[in-house]
């Protein structure tokens, strides 16, 4: 029996375009992120979901009600972004002029280094693979879409591969990666 996830990134936001870290802000797509969401709801338009879940953050839940319409949507905070802390709503020149030295750091080895006030990656990963795990645990078998964020995609990816360098598994705006459980296992 296979429990297949449909892990999708929302769409862009303004935020995303101006280079600002979003993560727990609740920022709403911008009219690209909305145009992307409604070109991948015609890509999925004859797919069959089971079950969508979604981040509770607003540009996923925006993203999940362009993409599925009418379909009930279930809300799961542990698929929030990380919180960045002290970088949060900066860009990069300011994250340079304010927090150079832990930024570079923490780029090379987030696990190792910690922003001020950031939730520590090691404790934002344990949250985003108990979410997605229990989601594949009570839906086992189903065909399943979770509309979430880049980060959210990338720990979880890189959990799965057991490898320390999520950065490299940050996905595109409104791309999708999908994991098919098979025996529990993905």
């Amino acid at each position: 029996m296979v429990t297949r996830l449909t892990l999708i990134r929302h769409g862009i936001t303004r935020w995303n375009r101006e280079g600002r870290y979003c993560g727990c802000k609740d920022i709403g797509l911008s009219r690209e992120g909305v145009l992307q969401a409604k070109r991948l709801a015609k890509k999925l338009e004859f797919d069959k979901f089971d079950k969508i879940y979604s981040s509770d953050k607003k540009r996923a839940l925006q993203t999940a009600r362009i993409i599925f319409n009418k379909a009930k949507i279930t809300k799961v905070s542990g698929l929030r972004e990380i919180n960045f802390g002290a970088l949060e709503g900066l860009r990069h020149k300011e994250i340079m002029k304010k927090y150079a030295l832990v930024y570079k750091k923490w780029l090379d080895d987030p696990y190792q280094v910690c922003i001020p006030g950031q939730e520590p990656i090691s404790v934002f990963k344990k949250r985003v693979n108990k979410a997605i795990k229990n989601i594949a645990r009570v839906n086992s078998g189903k065909n399943l879409a979770i509309v979430c964020h880049g980060g959210v995609i990338a720990i979880f990816v890189s959990s799965i591969l057991k490898s320390r360098n999520f950065w490299r598994y940050i996905p595109a705006a409104t791309s999708m990666t999908v994991i098919e459980y098979k025996n529990g296992k993905p």
